[in-house]
């Protein structure tokens, strides 16, 4: 029994072996098919823009009205709340948030 295994064994490390040494790569390979669609697509305009769809921009509100339950507190004690990548900084005087830009925290507003 053991004979047979090991013969086994021996015989497939051995074309194991055989197949990875013998890689067969063609000089010049032939246009396929889907090469052929391809490049016809390609080339064909009407295509090429239904295959593209533009992102949808949803325009950016200045100022938004969130419940301080749903914001977060920063290490100052301001209340904020990040909305799709946007922070918003909570006004003290009305209680809105308003998208950031350089001068607020000048504000007394924002303190």
């Amino acid at each position: 029994m053991t004979k047979y295994l090991s013969f086994l064994f021996i015989a497939t490390s051995f074309l194991f072996l055989q197949s990875c040494s013998r890689k067969i790569t063609p000089l010049i390979s032939a246009p396929s098919k889907t090469a052929e669609a391809e490049t016809a697509k390609a080339e064909n305009p009407v295509a090429k823009a239904s295959a593209y769809i533009a992102p949808i921009k949803t325009p950016v509100p200045t100022s938004i009205t969130v419940n301080d339950k749903a914001a977060s507190k920063s290490v100052e004690g301001r209340y904020y709340y990040d909305l799709e990548g946007k922070r918003y900084w909570r006004n003290k005087i009305d209680g809105k948030y308003y998208l950031y830009y350089k001068g607020m925290f000048n504000n007394k507003d924002f303190h």
